[in-house]
């Protein structure tokens, strides 16, 4: 699918921009490849530089309670250092990479809610055009995708994503959020917990999956949460039987919960000494109790009968998808 966007005409006879990006869903950590069309305006123009920012739409709490904004996450310098002709039509081509952490915005071919965009910025001598916003649609990794197929077939449904603006203590994350998706428990754990909430840390080497359960409060304590983290290989996608792993994370996951309940029993009480599992090394120390908001975009989605096969129910993701792109694209330009 591709995206074309006319950004239009930088100033009162200037020259018009047109960016367009090369079809499909890209993968994070893989390239963003597309070109830039500039036609010159009246007279001629210094395009000093061609400029493409990665931007998301976040979730962020504060002590007023919650809200949402734009977050710069990448900026590529693409073309510039020419003189344009009146008239002239000139092609940019670019290829820039995706941070390995770009969140998700597809599974299945169907939207999760959450929203990406491309800014071009084109600066002339003296002037500088932001230009319109481009979707940006990213599909998961191999081994992500294992992860969530995994989770399906256990019986764990989706609920929903989004992106929450901070970082996960004790762990490699390096953009300044983190996208979470929500799963509604397998009947197995039901009993146990209202929700878990999985974000994939991806990195050149493999993937930090943290896991994060509620625990349902008694008569007489608050619920409270529980966090462990689990690695993995990039090569492991199609080596693990997954359902067996991701299962031995949820034991060990709720096996957490218990001990971190046993002394903590008043919410959260930062760390605790009890490592996570590494999949791929034993014992890990990288955990951290205390390092989320609470949610959600309540974007409707159900889990389907293969795996976390994820389905519009009465037509109410398509609308809330394009609900929030039309906010972010046309409401936040600077």
């Amino acid at each position: 699918m591709v995206f074309k966007r006319l950004l239009g005409a930088i100033g009162a006879g200037g020259p018009s921009v047109d960016t367009v990006l090369d079809g499909g869903a890209v993968l994070p950590g893989g390239m963003l490849t597309g070109r830039v069309w500039l036609k010159g305006g009246s007279a001629a123009a210094e395009v000093e530089h061609i400029g493409l920012e990665l931007l998301a739409r976040v979730e962020a709490e504060h002590e007023e309670g919650e809200s949402e904004g734009e977050v710069v996450f990448e900026r590529f310098t693409v073309g510039g250092g020419f003189r344009l002709g009146p008239e002239e039509e000139r092609e940019v081509p670019f290829a820039v990479p995706l941070p390995w952490e770009t969140p998700v915005t597809e599974l299945y071919g169907q939207p999760l809610g959450i929203v990406l965009g491309v800014r071009t910025e084109v600066g002339l001598a003296g002037a500088r055009d932001k230009g319109d916003l481009d979707p940006l649609a990213v599909r998961p990794l191999a081994v992500q995708e294992a992860v969530l197929e995994a989770f399906g077939q256990l019986g764990f449904g989706f609920r929903s994503a989004d992106l929450e603006y901070g970082r996960i203590g004790g762990t490699g994350q390096r953009l300044p959020f983190y996208q979470e998706i929500e799963l509604t428990p397998a009947p197995r754990y039901a009993h146990a917990v209202n929700e878990i909430e999985l974000t994939f840390l991806a990195s050149p080497a493999g993937l930090e999956v943290v896991l994060e359960a509620d625990k349902r409060g008694g008569a007489f304590s608050a619920g409270h949460d529980a966090l462990t983290r689990f690695s993995v290989r990039h090569e492991d996608a199609h080596t693990l039987d997954w359902n067996s792993e991701v299962d031995s994370w949820i034991s060990r996951l709720i096996a957490h919960r218990e001990a971190y309940g046993a002394h903590a029993a008043y919410g959260h009480s930062g760390y605790d000494g009890h490592g996570g599992y590494d999949a791929h090394g034993g014992y890990d120390a990288h955990e951290d109790d205390h390092h989320r908001s609470r949610p959600g975009l309540g974007t409707a989605v159900a889990a389907g009968a293969a795996g976390l096969a994820v389905g519009a129910v009465g037509g109410m993701v398509a609308a809330e998808v394009v609900d929030e792109i039309g906010d972010f694209f046309e409401g936040d330009e600077d």
